[in-house]
């Protein structure tokens, strides 16, 4: 009996020195394909939000889809232990935006931001005609207690965030934001950001004027 030689007993065409190329599956195909355009797509839209950034004007105006509506019906137990001028600081209640020209601040003890904005929010608070309440946004009783007592407590409420549940519903990018809502509940206007001296005099304050004169 004649032995098969090796060659013979070789698949034909499965020599990987016989010129042929082996295929790509279609699975590997799109892959390749996201490879290349996931990247375009996200510089894309990169190049799309630096163009709205340049040519918005005031990155702080960010328009807020709840302008004009009915402020969330915000339930937060108080910030634990917080006190002003003697009498503990109550939580938000749905009531608090009724009735009164409100401004919402929402901060945190960790939040830059806020410390520099803090004497700008003690100014507004000496306006009788309208209130200051405060979402504590995630953060630490002792640590929200502390930085009221360092900078100073402008609130007449202010309510604790734990979750960061309550700042979903307002809507909020980022810490600090403010709002001003008017008697009626609705809210009026946003500030994306921390106040400043120039913003507080040239938006804040007319905006505020206008919820008070009802417009």
């Amino acid at each position: 009996m004649t032995a098969t030689s090796s060659q013979d007993a070789s698949p034909q065409g499965a020599s990987p020195q016989d010129g042929s190329h082996e295929e790509t599956s279609p699975g590997g195909r799109r892959g390749g394909r996201l490879i290349v355009v996931l990247p375009l797509v996200a510089f894309g839209a990169l190049a799309v939000l630096f163009y709205m950034r340049l040519f918005a004007g005031d990155a702080s105006r960010i328009p807020s889809a709840l302008i004009g509506h009915d402020a969330p019906a915000t339930e937060l137990a108080p910030v634990a232990g917080l006190e002003r001028n003697g009498k503990p600081v109550p939580g938000i209640a749905p009531a608090d935006f009724r009735d009164a020209v409100t401004v919402l601040n929402v901060w945190a003890s960790w939040c830059v931001p806020c410390r520099d904005e803090a004497p700008l929010l003690l100014k507004l608070a000496t306006d009788p005609r309208i209130r200051v309440v405060g979402i504590n946004y995630k953060d630490q009783p002792d640590n929200a207690r502390r930085f009221l007592g360092s900078y100073g407590n402008p609130f007449v409420a202010s309510g604790a965030d734990i979750s960061g549940r309550a700042a979903i519903e307002w809507g909020v990018y980022g810490v600090p934001e403010t709002f001003i809502v008017r008697r009626d509940g609705k809210i009026a206007y946003k500030l994306v950001g921390p106040l400043t001296p120039e913003n507080l005099e040239r938006v804040m304050k007319p905006e505020i004027e206008k919820a008070l004169a009802g417009t």
